[in-house]
Protein backbone atom coordinates (compact mmCIF):
# COMPACT_ATOMS: atom_id res chain seq x y z
CA UNK A 1 0.00 0.00 0.00
CA UNK A 2 1.32 3.45 -0.97
CA UNK A 3 1.14 6.08 1.79
CA UNK A 4 1.57 9.85 1.59
CA UNK A 5 1.72 12.81 3.94
CA UNK A 6 -1.13 13.85 6.20
CA UNK A 7 -1.85 17.34 4.79
CA UNK A 8 -5.32 17.11 3.31
CA UNK A 9 -5.83 18.00 -0.35
CA UNK A 10 -9.01 19.92 0.52
CA UNK A 11 -7.13 22.39 2.75
CA UNK A 12 -5.37 24.52 0.15
CA UNK A 13 -5.27 27.96 -1.46
CA UNK A 14 -6.39 28.01 -5.10
CA UNK A 15 -4.62 30.80 -6.96
CA UNK A 16 -4.72 32.43 -10.38
CA UNK A 17 -2.69 35.25 -11.93
CA UNK A 18 -3.48 37.46 -14.89
CA UNK A 19 -0.30 38.80 -16.47
CA UNK A 20 1.13 41.02 -19.19
CA UNK A 21 2.44 37.98 -21.07
CA UNK A 22 3.68 34.42 -20.83
CA UNK A 23 6.96 34.61 -18.93
CA UNK A 24 8.55 36.75 -16.20
CA UNK A 25 11.90 35.78 -17.74
CA UNK A 26 10.95 38.03 -20.66
CA UNK A 27 9.94 40.95 -18.46
CA UNK A 28 6.27 40.09 -18.08
CA UNK A 29 4.52 41.05 -14.85
CA UNK A 30 1.44 40.10 -12.89
CA UNK A 31 -1.53 42.46 -13.25
CA UNK A 32 -4.13 40.68 -11.11
CA UNK A 33 -4.19 37.94 -8.50
CA UNK A 34 -7.16 36.02 -7.20
CA UNK A 35 -7.27 33.23 -4.64
CA UNK A 36 -9.74 31.06 -2.73
CA UNK A 37 -8.74 29.64 0.65
CA UNK A 38 -10.17 26.22 1.52
CA UNK A 39 -10.19 24.49 4.89
CA UNK A 40 -11.49 20.90 4.83
CA UNK A 41 -13.28 21.61 1.58
CA UNK A 42 -15.02 24.79 2.77
CA UNK A 43 -14.29 28.29 1.48
CA UNK A 44 -13.06 30.39 4.40
CA UNK A 45 -11.55 33.40 2.63
CA UNK A 46 -10.88 35.02 -0.74
CA UNK A 47 -8.31 37.46 -2.12
CA UNK A 48 -8.57 39.56 -5.28
CA UNK A 49 -6.70 42.64 -6.42
CA UNK A 50 -5.54 44.33 -9.59
CA UNK A 51 -1.95 45.51 -9.48
CA UNK A 52 -0.05 48.14 -11.41
CA UNK A 53 3.18 46.74 -12.89
CA UNK A 54 4.39 50.16 -14.01
CA UNK A 55 4.28 49.16 -17.69
CA UNK A 56 1.51 49.35 -20.27
CA UNK A 57 -0.28 46.19 -21.38
CA UNK A 58 -0.94 45.53 -25.04
CA UNK A 59 -4.29 45.36 -26.79
CA UNK A 60 -4.33 41.56 -26.88
CA UNK A 61 -4.09 41.31 -23.09
CA UNK A 62 -6.75 44.01 -22.69
CA UNK A 63 -9.12 42.08 -24.97
CA UNK A 64 -8.22 38.69 -23.46
CA UNK A 65 -8.72 39.67 -19.81
CA UNK A 66 -10.94 42.72 -19.96
CA UNK A 67 -8.33 44.49 -17.82
CA UNK A 68 -7.44 47.88 -19.29
CA UNK A 69 -4.52 50.24 -18.84
CA UNK A 70 -6.94 52.72 -17.31
CA UNK A 71 -7.93 50.16 -14.66
CA UNK A 72 -4.31 49.38 -13.86
CA UNK A 73 -3.42 53.05 -13.58
CA UNK A 74 -5.77 53.24 -10.60
CA UNK A 75 -4.52 49.98 -9.05
CA UNK A 76 -1.96 49.71 -6.24
CA UNK A 77 1.59 48.75 -7.26
CA UNK A 78 2.55 45.10 -7.58
CA UNK A 79 4.88 45.34 -4.59
CA UNK A 80 2.08 46.43 -2.26
CA UNK A 81 -0.38 43.79 -3.49
CA UNK A 82 2.14 40.97 -3.41
CA UNK A 83 3.18 41.84 0.12
CA UNK A 84 -0.45 41.48 1.20
CA UNK A 85 -0.91 38.32 -0.86
CA UNK A 86 2.16 36.64 0.62
CA UNK A 87 0.66 37.26 4.05
CA UNK A 88 -2.64 35.80 2.81
CA UNK A 89 -1.17 32.50 1.60
CA UNK A 90 1.05 32.06 4.66
CA UNK A 91 2.32 28.49 4.85
CA UNK A 92 -0.58 27.00 2.88
CA UNK A 93 -0.25 24.59 -0.02
CA UNK A 94 -1.30 26.01 -3.38
CA UNK A 95 -3.32 24.77 -6.34
CA UNK A 96 -3.49 26.34 -9.79
CA UNK A 97 -4.64 25.33 -13.26
CA UNK A 98 -1.40 25.06 -15.24
CA UNK A 99 0.48 25.59 -11.99
CA UNK A 100 3.90 26.01 -13.59
CA UNK A 101 2.68 29.29 -15.12
CA UNK A 102 1.27 30.73 -11.89
CA UNK A 103 4.21 29.51 -9.86
CA UNK A 104 6.69 31.31 -12.12
CA UNK A 105 4.87 34.60 -11.63
CA UNK A 106 4.41 34.09 -7.90
CA UNK A 107 8.11 33.32 -7.53
CA UNK A 108 9.14 36.31 -9.65
CA UNK A 109 6.90 38.79 -7.86
CA UNK A 110 7.89 37.47 -4.43
CA UNK A 111 11.55 37.76 -5.40
CA UNK A 112 11.05 41.44 -6.25
CA UNK A 113 9.92 42.16 -2.69
CA UNK A 114 12.29 39.69 -0.99
CA UNK A 115 9.44 37.57 0.34
CA UNK A 116 9.14 33.77 0.43
CA UNK A 117 6.32 31.29 0.84
CA UNK A 118 6.59 27.81 2.32
CA UNK A 119 3.74 25.92 0.66
CA UNK A 120 4.04 23.63 -2.34
CA UNK A 121 2.07 23.57 -5.60
CA UNK A 122 -0.28 21.05 -7.17
CA UNK A 123 -1.60 21.39 -10.72
CA UNK A 124 -5.31 20.88 -11.33
CA UNK A 125 -4.72 20.62 -15.09
CA UNK A 126 -2.23 17.76 -14.80
CA UNK A 127 -4.44 16.03 -12.25
CA UNK A 128 -7.49 16.43 -14.50
CA UNK A 129 -5.63 14.65 -17.30
CA UNK A 130 -5.48 11.58 -15.03
CA UNK A 131 -8.97 11.87 -13.54
CA UNK A 132 -10.74 12.79 -16.81
CA UNK A 133 -8.57 11.19 -19.51
CA UNK A 134 -11.39 11.20 -22.08
CA UNK A 135 -12.06 14.94 -21.92
CA UNK A 136 -11.65 16.61 -25.35
CA UNK A 137 -8.99 18.86 -23.78
CA UNK A 138 -8.07 19.96 -20.29
CA UNK A 139 -8.56 23.70 -20.53
CA UNK A 140 -10.35 25.12 -17.51
CA UNK A 141 -13.40 26.20 -19.51
CA UNK A 142 -13.77 22.77 -21.12
CA UNK A 143 -13.58 20.97 -17.77
CA UNK A 144 -16.05 23.38 -16.19
CA UNK A 145 -18.54 22.71 -18.98
CA UNK A 146 -17.88 18.96 -19.05
CA UNK A 147 -18.54 18.61 -15.32
CA UNK A 148 -21.36 21.19 -15.16
CA UNK A 149 -19.44 23.20 -12.55
CA UNK A 150 -20.73 26.53 -11.20
CA UNK A 151 -19.57 29.61 -13.08
CA UNK A 152 -20.88 33.04 -14.03
CA UNK A 153 -19.50 32.97 -17.56
CA UNK A 154 -16.46 35.09 -16.67
CA UNK A 155 -13.09 33.73 -17.78
CA UNK A 156 -9.54 35.14 -17.65
CA UNK A 157 -10.14 37.21 -14.54
CA UNK A 158 -8.14 36.02 -11.59
CA UNK A 159 -10.79 35.45 -8.93
CA UNK A 160 -13.33 34.00 -11.37
CA UNK A 161 -10.75 31.50 -12.65
CA UNK A 162 -9.68 30.67 -9.09
CA UNK A 163 -13.31 30.04 -8.15
CA UNK A 164 -13.79 27.67 -11.11
CA UNK A 165 -10.52 25.90 -10.36
CA UNK A 166 -11.74 25.46 -6.78
CA UNK A 167 -14.92 23.76 -8.00
CA UNK A 168 -12.85 21.58 -10.34
CA UNK A 169 -10.38 20.60 -7.60
CA UNK A 170 -13.11 19.68 -5.12
CA UNK A 171 -14.99 17.81 -7.86
CA UNK A 172 -11.93 15.73 -8.66
CA UNK A 173 -11.43 14.91 -4.99
CA UNK A 174 -15.05 13.77 -4.74
CA UNK A 175 -14.78 11.67 -7.90
CA UNK A 176 -11.64 9.98 -6.57
CA UNK A 177 -13.29 9.33 -3.21
CA UNK A 178 -16.34 7.76 -4.83
CA UNK A 179 -14.45 5.79 -7.47
CA UNK A 180 -11.70 4.44 -5.21
CA UNK A 181 -13.32 4.42 -1.75
CA UNK A 182 -10.86 6.98 -0.37
CA UNK A 183 -12.07 8.93 2.65
CA UNK A 184 -9.07 11.22 3.12
CA UNK A 185 -6.89 12.33 0.21
CA UNK A 186 -3.54 13.91 0.98
CA UNK A 187 -2.05 16.82 -0.93
CA UNK A 188 1.08 14.80 -1.69
CA UNK A 189 -1.03 12.01 -3.18
CA UNK A 190 -2.58 14.49 -5.62
CA UNK A 191 0.88 15.73 -6.53
CA UNK A 192 2.04 12.16 -7.13
CA UNK A 193 -1.06 11.37 -9.19
CA UNK A 194 -0.25 14.26 -11.53
CA UNK A 195 3.14 12.70 -12.28
CA UNK A 196 2.02 9.21 -13.30
CA UNK A 197 0.94 8.46 -16.85
CA UNK A 198 -2.75 8.70 -17.73
CA UNK A 199 -2.96 4.98 -18.38
CA UNK A 200 -1.27 4.18 -15.06
CA UNK A 201 -3.49 6.46 -12.96
CA UNK A 202 -6.30 3.96 -12.19
CA UNK A 203 -3.83 1.30 -11.08
CA UNK A 204 -1.91 3.87 -9.05
CA UNK A 205 -5.05 4.81 -7.10
CA UNK A 206 -6.13 1.19 -6.75
CA UNK A 207 -2.80 0.17 -5.25
CA UNK A 208 -3.11 2.97 -2.75
CA UNK A 209 -6.56 2.04 -1.40
CA UNK A 210 -7.68 -1.22 -3.00
CA UNK A 211 -9.71 -1.81 -6.15
CA UNK A 212 -12.34 0.70 -7.28
CA UNK A 213 -15.94 0.00 -6.44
Amino acid sequence: MIEYGNTNADTVIVVDFETTGMSPDHGDRAIEVGAVKLEEGEVVDRFQCLMNPGIRINGFIEDFTGITNAMLKQAPPCEEVMDEFTDFIGDGNLVAHNASFDRRFLDAECCRISRNYKGDFACSMLTARRVYPDAPNHKLGTLVELNCLPNDGTFHRALADAEMTTHLWLGMLNDIRRGYRIESISFSLMQALSRVSKTAAPGFLSRWTGPPS
